[in-house]
């Protein structure tokens, strides 16, 4: 069965001097999270923007398919850390999303760092989030034990 998610936003005003509201529908988690141009192409004063939310479902969803691919591994880990630095940058054609690199800290017993690491891309090429981004944005993870 599909999942289906659903995301809203109310946009008053023009691009650069206009704000926003983004709420996410389905779940209810937030609503009106405001959104500015500014918020993504300057200082985010308390502002959302697309590239923050993209970085939040990225990182959400690599959490997620790493776990996986380590108890699959027989190395379910304790605890993994995750952060996605989300990367929009002016071009000669425009603005665009660049890159996405993944950070992952993780506490898993019985797990060698050379073979943690090697999960940890592996996951980066599974997660269903990367996989939407392939081919258009730079993706990379930087994996390390801790403790």
């Amino acid at each position: 069965m599909a999942a289906i998610r659903r995301a809203e936003v109310t946009w008053d005003g023009d691009l650069v001097s206009g704000s926003g509201t983004v709420s996410a529908v389905s779940s209810g988690a937030f609503s009106d999270l405001p959104v500015s141009w500014s918020a993504r192409t300057e200082s985010s004063d308390g502002k959302t923007s697309p590239e923050e939310l993209v970085a939040a479902a990225h990182a959400s969803c690599y959490a997620m398919a790493f776990s996986g691919r380590l108890a699959r591994f027989g190395t379910p880990p304790e605890r993994l850390s995750v952060a996605a630095e989300v990367t929009f940058d002016k071009l000669d054609a425009g603005w665009k999303v660049t890159a996405s690199a993944l950070t992952v800290r993780g506490v898993v017993p019985g797990i060698s760092a050379e073979d943690f690491a090697s999960e940890a891309a592996a996951a980066k090429d599974g997660c269903p989030i990367s996989v939407a981004l392939t081919g258009n944005v730079e993706l990379s993870v930087d994996a390390a034990l801790e403790g």
